[in-house]
C-alpha cells in the first residue's frame, strides 16, 4: 500500500511538473513575437529564383536534351504541332496560370525587340528598366507602380539567352526585329508584379 501511495505521489508530482513545464512552454510560445512580413523585394527575389531555376531546367534538361536526341522539338506552335513549348512560352503560360489564380501576383517576359508586341514593355517604368538593364544586367530594377487605385511593387530582372533554343528562335523568326542575338545576351526582362496591401 505504501509503495502504491509513493508511486501515486510520484506520478502526481511528475504530472504537475510536466504540466507546469508544458504550460511554461506553451506560455513562452504565445509570447514569441509573430514573424514579420517579408518585404516585396524579398518576395520578388524568391519568385525570380524559382522562375530562373524552373526555366533553366526546362530549357537545358528537357528542350535541349530532347532536341539533341531527336525525340521531340520545341516549336512556337507547339499545341498544333504536338511538340514542346519554347522556353519563353513555358514561362509565359505559367505566368498566365499564376495571374488566373487570383492572388494578385503576376510575371511576364518583356523584350527590347520582341517578336510580338504583347511582349513589349507596357509602361514607362518597364521601358526605363530595360534601358538600365542593357547597361547593368546584374541587379533588378524595382519600384512602386499604380494601376487604378491599387499600388504594386514591380521588379524587372534581366532575361538572358540561356540556351541555343532562345538564340535560334529569335534570330530565325521572320517577325523578329533583331536577328543577331548570341548566347548569354540580355534579351529583355522578366517583370514580376506584386500587389501592395
Amino acid at each position: 500500500m505504501d509503495t502504491l501511495r509513493v508511486t501515486f505521489r510520484a506520478a502526481t508530482i511528475a504530472f504537475l511538473i510536466g504540466g507546469l513545464w508544458g504550460g511554461a512552454s506553451l506560455h513562452a510560445a504565445k509570447e514569441t513575437p509573430p514573424i514579420g512580413g517579408i518585404s516585396p523585394e524579398k518576395v520578388a527575389d524568391y519568385v525570380h529564383a524559382i522562375l530562373e531555376a524552373d526555366r533553366t531546367i526546362y530549357t537545358t534538361h528537357i528542350v535541349n536534351r530532347m532536341q539533341e536526341k531527336g525525340l521531340v522539338a520545341a516549336t512556337e506552335h507547339w499545341e498544333q504541332d504536338s511538340t514542346l513549348p519554347l522556353p519563353a512560352q513555358f514561362l509565359q503560360h505559367s505566368g498566365r496560370l499564376v495571374a488566373e489564380s487570383g492572388r494578385g501576383i503576376r510575371y511576364r517576359l518583356i523584350g527590347f525587340s520582341p517578336i510580338y508586341q504583347r511582349n513589349a514593355p507596357a509602361t514607362e517604368f518597364e521601358r526605363k528598366a530595360l534601358e538600365v538593364l542593357k547597361r547593368q544586367p546584374d541587379r533588378p530594377i524595382t519600384g512602386v507602380v499604380a494601376s487604378g487605385k491599387k499600388q504594386y511593387f514591380q521588379a524587372i530582372y534581366a532575361d538572358r539567352a540561356v540556351s541555343p533554343a532562345c538564340v535560334t528562335c529569335h534570330n530565325s523568326h521572320p517577325l523578329s526585329p533583331k536577328q543577331d542575338f548570341k548566347l548569354n545576351d540580355v534579351m529583355g526582362g522578366i517583370a514580376i508584379t506584386i500587389p501592395l496591401e
